[in-house]
């Protein structure tokens, strides 16, 4: 997220876009990344249980994440275009969740959303909360193709660690005791 831990508001919607899937797009990720024929020949898929050629889900969610991507580097340059300060974001330790409900056909338009559904502060990390993200995605009828569930880091924006953490940290720079503590944490 490019905004500060306190600054995100739960089930805010971020629209990321739509892309349409043209049928050789779906050939030529499916031929580097998910060689099944269902998604590489049309004659064969035709046959398939899908009824003709269809994205990959990996497809449907490598867009997906490169339109969040890409959404939250134009949020950041619009607030540093108003003088703000973005949030920090961090990585990700996982997810929980990923479905694809429904397949991604050649022409196909999918629109991709994604929402912070529940945030908390990290136990292990000071300063640093977790936020549990969701990106879901429906075609132009409606129907929901894609949803993943994954979390997130963000820095929050007024920690201030707490008398004991910020003595342990000035001595872990001590060149004595330092590699001590080091070796006993």
């Amino acid at each position: 997220m490019t905004r500060w831990y306190e600054n995100i508001v739960l089930d805010e919607v971020f629209d990321l876009g739509e892309h349409t899937f043209g049928e050789d797009e779906i050939i030529r990720f499916a031929r580097a990344y998910d060689p099944q024929y269902f998604h590489t020949d049309p004659a064969l898929a035709a046959h398939s249980h899908f009824g003709g050629l269809v994205a990959s889900g990996w497809h449907t969610a490598a867009v997906g994440h490169r339109k969040m991507v890409d959404a939250l580097e134009a949020e950041e340059a619009l607030l540093r275009g108003r003088g703000e300060e973005p949030g920090i974001s961090g990585p990700s330790p996982g997810g929980s969740k990923i479905e694809f409900p429904a397949p991604v056909r050649p022409g196909d338009t999918i629109r991709y959303q994604l929402s912070v559904y529940d945030k908390r502060h990290s136990n292990s990390l000071p300063g640093w909360g977790l936020l549990f993200n969701r990106i879901a995605a429906v075609n132009q009828r409606g129907e929901q193709v894609y949803l993943s569930e994954f979390v997130g880091f963000s820095k929050l924006r007024d920690y201030r660690p707490d008398l004991r953490r910020r003595v342990l940290l000035a001595l872990i720079k001590l060149p004595l005791i330092g590699p001590l503590l080091k070796r006993a944490a």
